[in-house]
């Protein structure tokens, strides 16, 4: 029996419960840091696979890690399973349907993402054992990477720290290991205070928190054109001072991210916004507090392992459509707004030729694995904590076809995807690809010290955090 073999055929006596597990994870849709339900049924499964779990990590009740295994090399997967605020959508269902109205949904996918790499831990457990093989294997249980992230302070604490090497995936519409480039992200809350009064009687008396925020906002879209390309500056009130415009407000708080392709650049660009800032308040007679919250690195794929998985991905093939998989998804692309629709038509056109376009519109499924080519790589506006684990650990992200060509990312379509057989067949896939790239890489000591070394020319010997040590997770504050 080859290796697939032996992974496809425990996946066969796995499946039903990983399969299961997603479904559930999809409808408890827990929001960031309080993805109770879906932690503990993890830490269950893990817990009866044979795997030692240890809970309330890093200073969040909902980060665990679950370990099987003795000696080296160690080898981490990590799992996601946080949902997305106001997306609640039913399983399979091509016309927005909430389970229930308001709720949240895995318009991201993340129950899949933690269940494929469940599946992926359990076969490199079944694997060593097996085989009466050394080895380490370690499941990250991370939360919240749609809000503050977890990563970054699971790196900090050192629990990435004796990995040989992290894989991990994440749901798309396409397969193949990523060769773009994520942005560094940094963002904080400011909180104004000044002094109210009667805005008609005594407004002289008063100093205003909101005019504050609102100065540090204009400062902000002036200091937008003197910024470096690739970077950004975002905002959102979280507190404007009240609802009664006859009160001078002695209270605002505004919410900033900025972005930028490294760390190191995102730590001048916020310093900057902060100055920003400060200058609001001296204008107001008003006080400035600045909390920083969250901070991701930048991630890119550390190249050797990402030819490891490339390969491995090839040989695992894409996910097996059927004729129904295809009609789902074909259901599922013509549910997005007219306009949307256009925009969607004209990238596959743009990326795959004018003359592949109606095929792909009735079978919108990606049926190819796509190589590993580094030249080929852009620079993304999004972020990711993963990029913490990637300077902390020689780690490479994989991509596994969960949802229809041209799906939109964060919406109820993919929250529906997520729960329906589409996105079953893609977590399989990526749960097989991930195993066998482990076990190739730990079958290969010159590659691992290869992807170390890649490690250190990036993070000069040691991982850093781009957050102090008396920033916390914000739970419930972020």
């Amino acid at each position: 029996m080859t290796q697939l073999e032996f992974l496809r055929s425990v996946t066969e006596q796995k499946k039903a419960r990983i399969l299961d597990a997603n479904d559930r994870i999809h409808d408890f849709a827990e929001l960031s840091y309080e993805e109770v339900k879906s932690a503990d049924l993890l830490c269950g499964i893990l817990a009866e696979e044979g795997f030692a779990v240890e809970r309330g990590l890093a200073g969040m009740p909902t980060c665990f890690t679950g370990t099987f295994g003795k000696g080296g090399p160690v080898m981490g997967i990590l799992g996601e399973y946080d949902a997305l605020d106001a997306l609640s959508q039913e399983s399979g269902c091509t016309v927005k349907k909430p389970l229930k109205e308001g709720a949240p949904g895995h318009g991201c996918g993340h129950c899949s993402l933690g269940t494929g790499s469940l599946l992926a831990a359990i076969l490199v457990k079944e694997y060593l054992q097996a085989n009466d093989l050394p080895g380490t294997v370690i499941y990250f249980g991370c939360p919240a990477e749609e809000g503050a992230g977890s990563k970054q302070f699971m790196a900090r604490a050192g629990l990435f720290d004796g990995c040989d090497f992290v894989y991990t995936w994440h749901p798309s519409t396409t397969n193949d290991v990523s060769v773009n480039s994520s942005t560094a992200i940094m963002g904080g809350n400011f909180a104004f205070t000044g002094i109210t009064a009667h805005a008609g009687g005594s407004p002289w008396l008063g100093r205003s928190a909101l005019d504050a925020a609102e100065l540090m906002s204009v400062g902000c879209n002036y200091l937008r054109e003197h910024i470096m390309d690739g970077q950004r500056i975002h905002y959102a009130y979280s507190d404007a001072g009240g609802t009664a415009p006859n009160v001078v407000q002695g209270h605002a708080v505004v919410k900033y991210e900025v972005r930028a392709k490294t760390v190191a650049e995102v730590k001048l660009l916020w310093d900057r916004v902060v100055r920003v800032a400060e200058g609001a308040a001296h204008m107001t007679e008003t006080a400035l507090d600045v909390r920083k919250t969250m901070a991701f690195s930048d991630h890119t794929n550390n190249s050797v392992l990402a030819k490891i998985a490339s390969g491995c991905l090839q040989e695992v093939g894409a996910p097996a459509w059927d004729e129904e998989d295809f009609a789902l998804a074909k259901a599922y692309l013509n549910s997005y707004e007219p306009m949307q629709l256009e925009s969607i038509k004209a990238g596959i056109a743009a990326e795959f030729g004018e003359e592949a376009l109606e095929e792909i519109l009735e079978r919108p499924l990606q049926t190819r694995v796509f190589p590993y080519d580094r030249s080929k790589g852009k620079f993304m506006g999004g972020s990711t904590d993963v990029g913490d684990v990637s300077y902390a650990a020689p780690t490479c992200e994989i991509h596994v076809a969960c949802a229809c060509i041209g799906n939109i990312g964060h919406s109820w379509q993919m929250a529906g995807q997520a729960g329906s057989r589409i996105a079953h067949k893609g977590l399989l896939t990526a749960g097989q690809a991930m195993a066998l790239a482990c076990i190739r890489t730990m079958e290969d000591p010159a590659a691992m010290e290869a992807a170390k070394a890649e490690l250190r020319k990036k993070n000069g010997g040691r991982y850093t955090c781009p957050l102090p040590e008396d920033v916390q997770p914000p739970i419930g504050t972020y």
